[in-house]
């Protein structure tokens, strides 16, 4: 872990030093209010008898629009991790100073997390707005935030693996989208495929039906084994691809 907290601290910083931290953050809480706010008139225009989801539900994952930014914004907030410093010749230098392969990858990682977490931040808002209008479980709340951490971090995790697998910020955001949307249509496997080991395959890997389990206040320890497991692989990958630039 030699070398974490300064690297940590440089890549956090140059996340809000540029303009890309700022366009995503504003980009990400303009969609998420356009969702509330076609949430919040679909409740108001709806039937007591047609409801059939309460609003914390149907804004954590009960509809398309909370995963369509994750696939693009995700990529956007690790391209440049590790495909910026080996494009630009400064992972030669930042690898022969007193660092571990560890403290590199999860610096990194952590710095990513950290601004991934700052663009949910104003969904609080929401919430409170919420509270206003009527009663909120708010262990609801908590199991449901807890599903967009394990999906941030999952999906944070392979954006790393894919910068450094590539030598271009370009390559590693289309990557990085591609691999994500490629485990989200997997998951929508259980709505289309037949009873049988694929369907319970694809369930299984299904973030809808994570979100769906945790939006209503239900963990389940399977589901957090593999945001565990989708989340450590891909930072042991990028820590072996680390550790080969390093002695290769």
């Amino acid at each position: 872990m030699r070398g974490f907290w300064p690297i940590f601290k440089r890549e956090l910083f140059a996340y809000f030093v540029t303009p890309l931290a700022f366009v995503l953050i504003l980009a990400f809480v303009f969609w998420q209010g356009l969702h509330f706010y076609l949430l919040v008139r679909s409740f108001a225009q709806a039937t007591e008898a047609s409801i059939d989801q309460g609003p914390v539900q149907a804004f954590f994952g009960g509809d398309v629009f909370y995963y369509l930014p994750l696939i693009l914004i995700c990529p956007a907030i690790t391209m440049r991790l590790f495909a910026e410093e080996r494009r630009s010749g400064t992972i030669e230098t930042l690898l022969t100073t007193p660092v571990s392969s560890v403290g590199v990858v999860l610096a990194k990682f952590t710095a990513a997390m950290v601004a991934y977490l700052a663009m949910w931040a104003p969904t609080l808002l929401y919430i409170v707005i919420m509270k206003r209008a009527g009663d909120i479980d708010w262990r609801v709340v908590g199991t449901s935030y807890l599903g967009v951490l394990g999906v941030g971090a999952q999906y944070i995790a392979l954006g790393t693996m894919m910068s450094a697998v590539a030598r271009s910020q370009l390559v590693a955001l289309i990557l990085s989208s591609i691999v994500i949307l490629g485990f989200f249509l997997l998951g929508l496997g259980e709505f289309v495929l037949d009873e049988g080991p694929a369907r319970e395959l694809c369930a299984y890997m299904s973030v809808w039906s994570q979100m769906g389990e945790l939006s209503k206040g239900i963990v389940d320890s399977r589901r957090l084994v593999l945001d565990g497991s989708l989340t450590l692989f891909p930072l042991f990958v990028t820590n072996r691809l680390v550790d080969a630039w390093r002695w290769g």
